[in-house]
């Protein structure tokens, strides 16, 4: 039975160790919010039912300050987050490339079967070398190598949901479709999705393979799915998974006016987090500031809290490589609001606008793609 979050299984939280590492854990004076158990709610992405708040694994080999993590306490977030009830963990090929999921693999090994794995194809990344190539490859042939590397990586013999993790504009959908339909025929992948794709790509891939999913980045920061993705997954009962769900840190509240990004940092290119941006843009902070403080919570839950009660086939999967942090983020699922509430919330957030762009031009460029039409 289903909440009015649309949460399978009532109740969310923590264990008792969770507790202890989380209850420090608040920002700007603010407690961390703590849960009563240790079962997280559940949700279903089409038929795959999965953890109501996810863990995104990406910046596990390599943070975005381009600092490297400490691959023993990345086990312990991974280790961790499962304790308390996640179940589903989100990667790629390209992350890396190819390390994050050697670290998902080995730190999910014990139990695999527990859980969801989600990884993604799609970049030109030689299989040998993980060098990256130039542009995109969705070619069916390549496709298949591609898995069973990620098979090897993950120490698995099955992915429970793959996604394209950009459009190739030389590969037709269909193609892709088929390539993904052998491999489900051979049990290696179990459900499959896209990341970032145009709506007549999606409309046309659903039609060849149902989808389970759509990954694409969507946030109180970015909102862009909104538009027209949201409405099209509703229509054709795909799940939904936002990544960068707490707007790269910015919706967490560590980000201010007089930030700065190191070198490397890929945040120095969007314009959304230049010097007179981000100023403007600081408004949106102080909401969650304000909400945090109502709901005895922290920024980051808010933002996660907000998503959750978007739809009920929404999952996010802030990442994070801070034990802490995941802990807040795993409990953002315990935030009720009530229908006054969300309206008020939504009323004071229609009202802010965000300056800059989400993406530079040459990222952007790979984004609401769609396959050409096969002959």
């Amino acid at each position: 039975m289903l909440d009015r979050r649309g949460f399978l299984i009532a109740g969310a939280g923590i264990t008792a160790t969770g507790f202890m590492h989380a209850a420090n854990a608040g920002s700007a004076g603010q407690p961390a919010r703590m849960a009563s158990v240790s079962q997280m709610p559940r949700r279903l992405l089409g038929n795959l039912e999965v953890s109501a708040v996810g863990l995104g694994v990406q910046n596990m080999s390599r943070k975005y300050d381009t600092s490297v993590p400490n691959r023993k306490e990345m086990y312990e977030v991974i280790h961790t987050a499962y304790e308390n009830g996640v179940t589903f963990f989100d990667a790629a090929e390209a992350y890396g490339p190819f390390e994050v999921e050697r670290i998902l693999g080995k730190g999910i090994k014990s139990f695999r079967n527990e859980v969801k794995i989600a990884t993604k194809f799609g970049w030109n990344i030689d299989q040998e070398t993980g060098a990256r190539l130039p542009g995109l490859n969705s070619k069916p042939a390549h496709i298949k190598t591609v898995v069973e590397g990620m098979l090897k990586r993950l120490q698995t013999d099955r992915i429970d949901l793959l996604y394209q993790h950009r459009v190739d504009p030389d590969v037709p959908i269909e193609d892709v479709a088929g390539a993904v339909e052998d491999l489900m025929k051979e049990g290696k992948v179990l459900n499959w999705g896209l990341s970032e794709m145009g709506v007549n790509t999606l409309r046309r891939a659903h039609k060849v393979l149902p989808v389970t999913a759509v990954q694409s980045e969507y946030s109180m920061l970015w909102r862009g799915p909104e538009k027209s993705v949201l409405p099209l997954c509703e229509e054709l009962g795909i799940g939904f998974v936002p990544w960068s769900p707490l707007g790269v840190q910015f919706l967490t509240g560590w980000i201010d006016e007089q930030t700065r990004f190191a070198e490397g940092d890929f945040r120095s290119m969007e314009s959304r987090f230049g010097p007179e941006n981000i100023k403007h843009n600081m408004a949106l902070v102080k909401l969650l500031n304000d909400w945090a403080e109502r709901k005895n919570a922290v920024p980051a839950q808010i933002a996660l809290a907000w998503l959750l009660h978007k739809k009920t086939w929404i999952v996010p999967i802030p990442g994070t490589t801070n034990l802490q942090h995941m802990l807040q983020n795993s409990a953002a699922s315990t935030i009720d609001f009530s229908a006054s509430e969300i309206v008020e919330l939504n009323t004071a957030l229609n009202a802010i606008t965000i300056e800059g762009e989400r993406l530079p031009p040459f990222v952007q460029a790979f984004s609401d793609v769609e396959a050409p039409v096969k002959r």
